[in-house]
């Protein structure tokens, strides 16, 4: 089960999903990806939340937050850090044995041509987002593996012609990391090509 933003959901103009090539390592007996571009971490939490839970799965990927720092120039921090406690907590107590796996998020901000007071806003924000990951992920007993202090983060082949979505490259190594993170977890997995 995935959940999420545009990260999950699939760019715009890319017909790849990290999500979708992660089941394909992983053949799992069912799939469901109910990601939707543009949403906050409160609309993730509001939308997609209970559609999971009520499907039971064994492993549920939840990357969000990004728009909560980019859709304003005002980011709510706390409210990202509630709806984000709450779709962990949720997913902990109704799903005790799933394994949940989240990410940090890279440093977008260098790729998609912001004016220096924006990019430092955007920056800010990214590592209160990644903190926030850091401390539920602990809190909640989350995989959360990391994108935004990973050394080819930053690399410009990652991310699409926009800078801010993953390109296909940047999808197959997102899906490639979580896969490889999963080993040891029981959860069937093939080798990714």
């Amino acid at each position: 089960m995935a959940i999420g933003d545009s990260f999950t959901a699939g760019a715009p103009g890319l017909d790849a999903r990290w999500p979708d090539e992660l089941a394909a390592a992983l053949e799992p007996a069912e799939y469901h990806n109910l990601g939707v571009a543009g949403a906050t971490t409160a609309e993730v939490a509001d939308g997609q939340l209970g559609p999971c839970v009520e499907l039971e799965p064994d492993l549920v990927t939840v990357v969000c937050g990004v728009n909560d720092v980019l859709l304003t120039v005002r980011p709510d921090i706390e409210a990202h850090a509630e709806a984000l406690e709450r779709i962990f907590s949720t997913i902990r107590e109704h799903l005790p044995d799933a394994t949940i796996v989240t990410v940090t998020t890279p440093p977008i901000a260098e790729h998609i041509g912001l004016r220096p007071r924006s990019r430092r806003r955007v920056e800010q924000g990214i590592r209160q987002l990644n903190d926030i990951s850091r401390t539920l992920s602990r809190r909640y007993g989350v995989m959360c593996l990391e994108w935004g202090d990973h050394p080819l983060a930053r690399r410009r082949e990652n991310f699409a012609a926009d800078g801010f979505h993953p390109s296909l490259t940047g999808i197959r190594r997102a899906a490639r990391a979580c896969a490889q993170a999963l080993t040891g977890h029981p959860i069937p997995t093939k080798e990714m090509a």
